[in-house]
């Protein structure tokens, strides 16, 4: 394991100098307009992948960084410049990751390229594991997955919902139940290859913010997929299902299903997505109450503004700092024994939104308007708490972890 420090080597301030970089100079002069657009901007998806940030190799170069802050370190650049478009740029690694967490090295090395493309073609991907009937309450999915031993196919029905690229990917990683009888331990991740008969979009959400990324209902009509696209293989599922059936029979310990493994593993990279749009506001907020006059002041020299500012900083630094302790622990396979992962979302989560908040008060009348960034900032902060496992699903899981009791 990485010694430990609180602080960014060489080449990490490198890569951060470069993608805060990127953010100033390409994306927060996009902002406003892709998000009154609402469409997914790909000429800058395409900039980020001419300069190698959308790419597998910058994604597996953060990813596999020994000290765990490669990717919180660049999720927090890319969201302090606008979490709209950022979310278009790394929501392919959603998918990325759940091919990682549950796939075979083929896999992996089959499915992830084409899940990015290339320069002169860039494509996304899409993790589709929410359903209309089933957002927190994993084990009320309904989308199932039949395997059709003689042609070695398995057929999959269902509609996913809150997709993010969902529709327009060129890869779309579904969870569906193979084991109805097993809850949310009979569950399996399958690849929906480019062009497969039966995937269709059906809604496309106009939503409150993050209306740059792209979120739309999947449909799968009798869909078919190889056997080679049921992620880890089906011997691995055979055997991990029987486990659950044993262990059903007989009481034990949880088994994780294909969901909540990749949930788990990003977790800390949403809080870290959900620091970079907190710092962004808070910015905004102390640059305004530096300059900004009344009675013939500053407004900042008046306490009201200068200990919210303070306040912001703080809690600020502080989920940064839960972000970095659970992206370490995650990489070098430390278990979450106190729900780290879900610690760090929760407070970075709730952090943007109280931050992105106050700067809207800090700013008055203007930060109402769309005149300046922090309206857009506080609208985006609200998607943190929600996706990927909301503020309330996240205080669940840390007082089972803590308690070991069945919390309802």
């Amino acid at each position: 394991m990485a010694e430990f420090t609180m602080e960014l080597n060489d080449e990490q301030k490198e890569v951060r100098d470069w993608l805060h970089g990127f953010a100033a100079d390409v994306i927060r002069p996009a902002a406003a307009e892709w998000d009154e657009r609402e469409e997914t901007p790909w000429p800058v998806i395409q900039e980020a992948a001419k300069v190698g940030i959308y790419s597998l190799d910058f994604y597996a170069q953060q990813y596999f960084d020994a000290t765990g802050l490669g990717i919180p370190m660049a999720m927090e650049e890319l969201f302090w410049g606008d979490a709209g478009i950022a979310l278009s740029i790394v929501g392919t690694g959603l998918a990325a990751v759940g091919v990682l967490a549950n796939g075979t090295e083929e896999q992996i090395g089959t499915w992830i390229p084409q899940m990015y493309g290339d320069v002169n073609d860039v494509k996304v991907a899409a993790f589709c594991s929410s359903e209309p009937d089933a957002g927190s309450d994993v084990a009320s999915m309904r989308t199932r997955a039949v395997y059709d031993e003689a042609k070695d196919e398995w057929v999959i029905n269902g509609t996913k919902t809150w997709a993010t690229n969902g529709g327009i990917a060129n890869v779309h990683v579904v969870v569906a139940v193979v084991d109805p009888d097993l809850g949310s331990k009979g569950h399996a991740s399958f690849i929906i290859p480019p062009d497969t008969p039966g995937l269709s979009q059906g809604q496309k959400f106009q939503k409150h913010g993050i209306r740059a990324s792209h979120t739309a209902e999947v449909v799968l009509d009798d869909v078919r997929v190889p056997g080679s696209c049921l992620l880890g293989g089906k011997e691995k599922l055979d055997e991990r299902l029987a486990r659950a059936r044993e262990k059903a029979r007989k009481g034990g310990e949880r088994v994780k299903n294909a969901a909540m493994a990749t949930f788990e593993a990003s977790r800390p990279a949403v809080g870290a997505m959900a620091v970079g749009t907190a710092r962004a506001a808070y910015e905004v907020a102390l640059d305004y109450a530096m300059t900004r006059e009344q009675f013939g002041r500053p407004i900042i020299d008046n306490q009201g503004v200068a200990f919210q500012l303070a306040d912001m900083r703080t809690q600020i630094d502080a989920a940064r700092l839960l972000v970095w302790r659970a992206s370490r622990m995650g990489v070098n396979g430390k278990p979450f024994t106190a729900a780290e992962g879900s610690m760090s979302k929760l407070f970075a989560s709730e952090t943007a939104k109280k931050v992105t908040a106050q700067a809207i008060q800090i700013l008055g009348g203007n930060g109402y308007t769309r005149e300046y960034p922090v309206e857009r900032m506080h609208r985006d902060a609200a998607i943190y708490t929600i996706f990927e496992g909301t503020s309330e699903i996240q205080r669940l899981v840390i007082a089972r972890t803590l308690s070991g009791m069945p919390i309802r």
